[in-house]
């Protein structure tokens, strides 16, 4: 009698967990949507600006239903566009990636590479994210040399271990950025030093967001630190929120907007995408920000 009387409670649970991979792996990794948070960087007095940063792409060649729901970012108009990094899931992704930013393309922006835009993904045991990665096995090359001159080619400015001002609007953007940490390939000291004074907004780019380059930018003036990476965690538990992060930045701050100090914000992007070995999200649907910058209260 006991042993029946458990069919139907563990049944529910079997019934529960399909259900919740399915719609984890089929629903919400589609589920693309726009976020759009407020931030005071500017200085007193200053006109708004309108920036949308993307992340994790992860785009491949079939995945025709995300190239278009970005290339639609485009009736956005926004005034600069920052891409951190991730862009690639493949291959022959170059061109499904340039297809999808077209659009955006026809306006400032400005771009850093994550370690998959260097490395084509492979299969991996989840339970590798609990600990840290030892003897990675890196997976072929991909053709980033390409996308990134392509994305220059266009008009974009290539961030990676450069400092450069740009003009977006009315207002002059002071960058820097940095190859990517999670790779080890970041070395800040190429960029180091005070940020240009006479911008009207001093922006830091990465692709993972590692406190110790969050530490730097700030150090160095940068107002607004851009970063990706982390997925928001993925996989979150209501209540609970990100698992893991993947890096080195707190649970707390695997996806959003937070202040770092009391001069420079973080902005961690949820991302849009997944590995296509891992392709499931949960209480973490794929987003793109569209960031108000405002002038500060002082």
């Amino acid at each position: 009698m006991r042993t029946r009387s458990l069919v139907a409670p563990v049944a529910g649970l079997v019934g529960v967990g399909a259900a919740t991979l399915a719609y984890a792996g089929l629903i919400e990794r589609n589920a693309f949507r726009l976020r759009t948070l407020d931030v005071p960087v500017l200085s007193p007095g200053a006109a708004p600006l309108r920036l949308l940063h993307l992340s994790d792409l992860h785009l491949t060649s079939a995945q025709r239903r995300k190239r278009e729901w970005i290339r639609g970012l485009g009736r956005l108009r926004p005034d600069f566009t920052v891409v951190t990094g991730d862009f690639l899931a493949g291959m022959d992704a170059v061109g499904p990636v340039l297809a999808a930013l077209e659009p955006l393309l026809e306006r400032p922006g400005a771009f850093v590479p994550g370690n998959n835009d260097y490395y084509a993904p492979r299969p991996k045991n989840p339970m590798r994210y609990f600990v840290p990665e030892r003897n990675r096995v890196l997976g072929p090359k991909l053709p980033w040399p390409d996308l990134a001159g392509a994305l220059v080619d266009a008009g974009w400015t290539d961030a990676t271990h450069a400092r450069a001002t740009v003009k977006a609007g009315d207002h002059v953007i002071a960058l820097a950025g940095v190859d990517d940490p999670h790779l080890g390939r970041d070395r800040y000291a190429r960029v180091a030093g005070p940020a240009e004074p006479d911008a009207d907004l001093r922006l830091g780019l990465t692709h993972s967001p590692e406190p110790r380059i969050i530490d730097a930018f700030a150090a160095d003036g940068y107002e607004l630190v851009l970063a990706g990476h982390t997925h928001g965690g993925q996989l979150r538990i209501p209540g609970y929120g990100a698992i893991v992060t993947n890096c080195g930045i707190d649970r707390a701050r695997a996806r959003w907007l937070h202040p770092w100090n009391d001069r420079t914000w973080l902005h961690v992007s949820a991302g849009l995408g997944t590995s296509p070995y891992a392709p499931a999200r949960f209480a973490c649907a794929p987003e793109a920000t569209l960031l108000n910058l405002l002038p500060r209260l002082r």
